[in-house]
């Protein structure tokens, strides 16, 4: 790799339909926020020749939108793609956003690509985020590299950069991440920093310099060679090794020298097991260059060291009704098999989905199927209906550049599919199909809001729709027992672009209001209350009296209504009424204005009058009878409880436990999760854990994840249920 000398290819460099999947690579940029991902997707897209220097696409003349891509993806908060061709293969290169909150961006990338370029700054290392995605990563097989980026900076260390990538990555086996290229640094600066001008090849043992802005390859010199000879003997060992190839290690150990051919082929083996990962280095063009430092050899790893969609297997795949269907992974020819990946809405074209063929050839003006999910629980619709597609595209920026036709193994933008959301499976209307789902993070970070007006509240639904069906890792909530809209985010960057979309996007403008539990109440002990409900105002009266009982049950038992009336004193037909009394004044509350819960309420006596009692009248009795108990009674205020599971590194453990001690949670358990992590098990009340999901990043350092599920109601302390009910109006 990296002995070709590369012409810059101009109008070459803008991808193009492919027409074979082994010519197709498809990478996913990986790194946390400011490690140099977008400035790396820039540097690729102009040596590959997709821009020029201005920013100008060279077809002409005409003005690109690249400027606005890369401002875009600095601020990006969605998946991004860039195609362009190389050596006659075409690259799609996605750029996944480096904040925790839109992980589900970045899981799209993931499932959208074939192999995992991991972006790492020189200047700010390995932080925890990256290291989780790397663990993702590993637990499906995904092919990965690593790039070293920042180099420019004063504090820049290629080589101790490498040892701890390899100790975060390499696992028990540091020889599985080792650097491919060397860096060649011209002289020392006046304050003592030598900057890196050039790349010294290991397999290839040549000299790539980058110093006059094109790359020139020439004889490394005999202090290079002595550089070169202890780096590359482990190179050559580590990937025979990772390769498994055993023969070649015999041959190698025995003095054999081996061709760079053989080599490259073991890389490329080595890298598609996902067992070694070669380091790399980068840096963006200087001005008026034409190609960035260690871009060149980027892409030849892409084209030369990655595996294509050929060597992918498809996802699990059934029919809508859940039977198993077996497709051959990647064939162009077969059934269509494709899996929309992110949808996005244009003012001007409507809904644009970005979408990965694993089987079969998407055409424009095609009907196919949609399969959807049915993420009922997310507030999504589900979905199982054929559309029509519209024009194919291959985006650059805000230009959609037509193909006329997506191969399996390729990725394009299809518009107007108004139906299909991410995650949605693509087949053919006689042959509908469904793909497993990726897994998708919980949003734990609720997000309440209301109509600002009623011209909003008109157009609300229709906003929060369109959200959702952009972004699967939203979690829309029409809460009964609050009468609250919610969103549940990821954080608070993701709460604060779904208030921005409903905002200048669907022209929705909402108010953020405090997020509510669900509140409940009981009796603490046992209680009597007598209802009396007699007017006579002249005409039809009113009459109705019944005594009642009321005693606490176990937490779940919801309100349990016995009728003992002995002799008639409440008509049979009015015993109904009675409990439909009672369990209407249980809904609104009898003490704080919360639902009643877990009590037995038992009618034991009663009066009526032959002409003046109802059943209104005796549903009032009731209501006013469990209003009487409740006045002479103690009544817990009930909060809802959460298991709180988080899986938090070692370093964290005592600072995790003693956070959740201070929101009033007991810790359950602890048990050694492997990877030097523990997995924490707690209970801990719902009003105390609003912004967990914020705050445990804070407390971790972005290393910590956790989940909730609800456990049971149980009673509130009591100096916070008297500050609840001091604030309730009426209570």
């Amino acid at each position: 790799m990296g002995d070709k000398a590369h012409a810059h290819p101009g109008a070459a460099g803008r991808a193009t339909a492919a027409d074979h999947p082994a010519s197709v690579r498809n990478v996913v940029l990986v790194g946390h926020s400011g490690s140099g991902k977008t400035t790396l997707v820039e540097a690729l897209a102009l040596t590959a020749g997709a821009v020029n220097r201005a920013g100008r696409v060279e077809d002409g003349g005409t003005v690109s939108d690249y400027d606005e891509i890369e401002h875009r993806q600095q601020r990006s908060v969605q998946l991004s793609l860039v195609p362009v061709d190389w050596d006659g293969y075409k690259i799609n290169i996605l750029d996944t956003p480096g904040y925790a909150d839109f992980v589900g961006e970045l899981r799209a990338g993931l499932r959208a690509a074939d192999a995992a370029l991991f972006v790492v700054s020189a200047s700010d290392g390995v932080d925890g985020s990256t290291r989780m995605v790397w663990e993702e990563c590993a637990a499906v097989g995904m092919p990965r590299a690593i790039v070293v980026t920042h180099l420019e900076s004063a504090r820049a260390d290629f080589e101790e950069m490498t040892r701890i990538c390899a100790e975060a990555f390499g696992g028990d086996d540091p020889d599985a991440v080792l650097p491919l290229y060397l860096p060649l640094r011209g002289p020392e600066a006046p304050d003592g920093h030598a900057p890196v001008t050039g790349l010294i090849g290991l397999l290839t043992q040549r000299l790539f310099d980058y110093a006059s802005g094109e790359r020139k390859e020439a004889e490394p010199g005999p202090e290079q060679r002595q550089l070169i000879e202890d780096a590359r003997n482990r190179l050559i060992e580590g990937i025979i090794a990772e390769s498994e190839d055993e023969t070649l290690m015999d041959r190698y150990l025995g003095g054999e020298e081996i061709d760079l051919k053989t080599l490259v082929q073991d890389l490329e083996r080595a890298v598609a097991r996902g067992t070694f990962f070669p380091v790399l280095a980068a840096a963006p063009a200087a001005e008026g260059a034409r190609q960035g430092l260690g871009t060149v050899e980027l892409l030849e790893l892409v084209t030369g060291g990655f595996p294509t969609p050929l060597e992918r297997p498809a996802p699990s795949v059934t029919t809508p009704d859940g039977t198993a269907r077996a497709v051959e992974a990647c064939d162009p020819d077969g059934p269509l098999l494709a899996e929309v990946v992110k949808t996005a809405s244009d003012p001007y074209v409507g809904r644009v989905s970005l979408v990965r063929v694993f089987s079969g050839t998407l055409r424009p003006d095609a009907t196919v199927h949609v399969s959807g999910h049915g993420l009922t629980d997310r507030g999504h619709e589900d979905h199982d209906v054929d559309e029509r597609i519209g024009t194919l595209s291959a985006p650059f920026g805000k230009q959609q550049r037509a193909l006329t036709h997506c191969i399996a193994g390729d990725l394009a933008s299809v518009a107007k599919l108004n139906r299909a959301e991410t995650g949605d499976t693509l087949s053919a209307k006689d042959d509908p199909l469904l793909m497993e789902s990726w897994r998708m993070p919980d949003p734990l970070l609720p997000l309440a809001i209301e109509a600002h007006s009623k011209a909003d509240e008109d157009k609300l639904s229709q906003g929060l729709g369109r959200l959702v069906a952009e972004d699967p890792t939203m979690r829309l909530e029409q809460n009964p027992a609050t009468h609250q809209v919610v969103l549940w985010c990821l954080g608070e960057a993701h709460a604060d672009v779904a208030l921005e979309r409903l905002r200048n996007r669907y022209g929705v403008q909402v108010d953020v209001v405090p997020h509510k539990v669900s509140l409940r109440e009981t009796f603490a002990g046992t209680s009597s209350g007598r209802g009396r409900h007699v007017k006579q105002s002249g005409g039809h009266g009113q009459f109705a009296i019944c005594e009642i009982e009321v005693e606490p049950l176990p937490n779940g038992s919801g309100i349990e209504f016995v009728d003992k009336v002995i002799g008639g004193a409440v008509p049979r037909q009015f015993i109904p009424s009675v409990e439909k009394g009672v369990r209407a004044q249980a809904a609104r509350g009898v003490a704080a204005g919360y639902p009643l819960i877990d009590v037995r309420v038992t009618l034991r006596d009663g009066k009526a009058h032959s002409v003046d009692s109802s059943d209104a009248a005796f549903q009032t009795a009731g209501a006013l009878a469990l209003r009487e108990a409740a006045a002479d009674a103690r009544i817990h205020l009930l909060e809802p409880v959460a298991e709180v599971s988080v899986l938090v590194g070692d370093d964290y453990v005592g600072a995790v436990m003693s956070d959740l001690s201070g929101r009033r949670g007991r810790v359950v358990g602890t048990e050694q999760a492997g990877g030097g992590r523990t997995l924490v098990r707690a209970e801990v009340p719902e009003i105390e854990i609003g912004r967990y999901a914020v705050d445990l990043r804070s407390i971790s350092h972005g290393t910590a994840r956790f989940d909730r599920h609800y456990a049971r109601h149980e009673p509130m302390p009591q100096q916070i249920a008297e500050r609840i009910r001091e604030r309730t109006p009426d209570s």
